[in-house]
């Protein structure tokens, strides 16, 4: 069954099968970022009106305020607040049925800050929601860059069942690190409070408002493009399929302590994406790197980051290579068996948004 909507499509759900009503209250965190003000469109669409959107003090809301203005929904409250101070976590979290937790520390390039900005900041919603008795479940938003494919061959499917790196310190990456160490903390919290969630993990999500190209694709670099890609296939999800993902996730029943990947169907390869990007956007010199030698060189550059005791940063390394660049394939099939997703926007359409806005058009 379908749910319409305002917008004249039709919305992968029916309100039986959800776990609330539309008068129930849910608060978004992160609810100003990039697939947040789709998550709360989208959420209007299904027609809940009793919506509570936390926004950084310092952060820009014009993207929110015009979703809101549009959706009509007049219930909509705008709340400026940290989910460091469990002031703010205590007070967002009154009456609340259902949370979708999409803040979190991404651009942050320290290790401690990605730390507090993702870990110490769930920890407070996770108590917060443990000291009310309305919350029926909590939406963790995570990402792909949790998995270690170290033990995937090329071209075995990553769902999943796949491992979270053990060692996300290795990766390089301060935002890898965090959203694994928010991943186990929310999950061990919420086992032990008794609080029903689902951790939802995005892979590549693009739309307007996101711009440049993934370093999936390549990476830019002495005035070049190194083209690292070449015939993987990139786990893209549009924004707008993205954030119905992690609306149903809040809202099926029956799905309490699941996790679930999201991608779109039809993904292109780095190949075609890099070319569509260049025909469409702007054309540029890149350097097509094989598979063989970006190993070797990540394996070079992490064995002298290794000898020289960390003088040279270990942003090259074979797991960040592995995540990267190794080249696997993906399953959006939990997805679409236990939520009854299915991609609202195809990749065509979804590109050309996005290309058309790159351009400034």
């Amino acid at each position: 069954m379908t749910v319409g909507n305002s917008s004249g499509k039709e919305t992968s759900g029916a309100l039986g099968d959800f776990i609330i009503d539309p008068r129930d209250r849910i608060l978004i965190t992160g609810a100003n970022g990039f697939i947040g003000t789709q998550v709360v469109r989208i959420l209007a669409e299904y027609g809940f009106t009793n919506l509570v959107c936390l926004a950084r003090p310092s952060g820009q809301s014009t993207a929110l305020e015009e979703v809101i203005r549009k959706s009509g929904v007049a219930g909509t409250e705008i709340h400026r607040g940290n989910l460091l101070s469990r002031e703010d976590c205590r007070a967002i979290t009154e009456g609340v049925s259902v949370v979708y937790h999409l803040a979190a520390g991404r651009g942050v390039k320290s290790y401690p800050d990605a730390f507090l900005n993702s870990v110490v900041s769930a920890r407070n919603l996770v108590e917060a929601c443990a000291e009310k008795k309305t919350i029926r479940r909590l939406v963790s938003v995570s990402s792909f860059t949790v998995y270690s494919n170290l033990e995937l061959n090329r071209g075995a499917v990553l769902d999943e069942t796949c491992a979270v790196d053990e060692q996300p310190e290795l990766r390089g990456e301060a935002y890898c690190y965090a959203k694994v160490k928010q991943d186990e903390q929310v999950m061990e919290l919420c086992r032990r409070r008794g609080i029903p969630y689902v951790i939802v993990r995005p892979g590549v999500v693009f739309g307007p408002g996101n711009r440049g190209l993934t370093q999936r694709v390549g990476i830019g670099t002495f005035g070049v493009f190194l083209h690292l890609g070449g015939s993987n296939r990139i786990p893209f999800t549009y924004v707008d399929n993205c954030a119905e993902a992690i609306v149903l996730a809040g809202l099926r029943k029956g799905v309490d302590g699941e996790i679930f990947n999201v991608v779109d169907d039809d993904l292109p390869t780095s190949k075609e994406f890099l070319r569509l990007y260049k025909r469409h956007v702007r054309n540029f010199r890149s350097i097509p790197i094989p598979r063989s030698l970006s190993y070797l060189l990540c394996r070079l550059w992490e064995a002298y980051s290794i000898w020289s005791e960390g003088q040279l940063p270990p942003v090259f390394n074979r797991r960040r290579w592995a995540s990267d660049w190794k080249g696997n394939r993906y399953s959006n099939e939990k997805l679409k068996r236990l939520l009854g997703w299915k991609p609202r926007v195809p990749f065509a359409e979804g590109s050309r948004h996005y290309f058309d806005h790159e351009r400034g058009t």
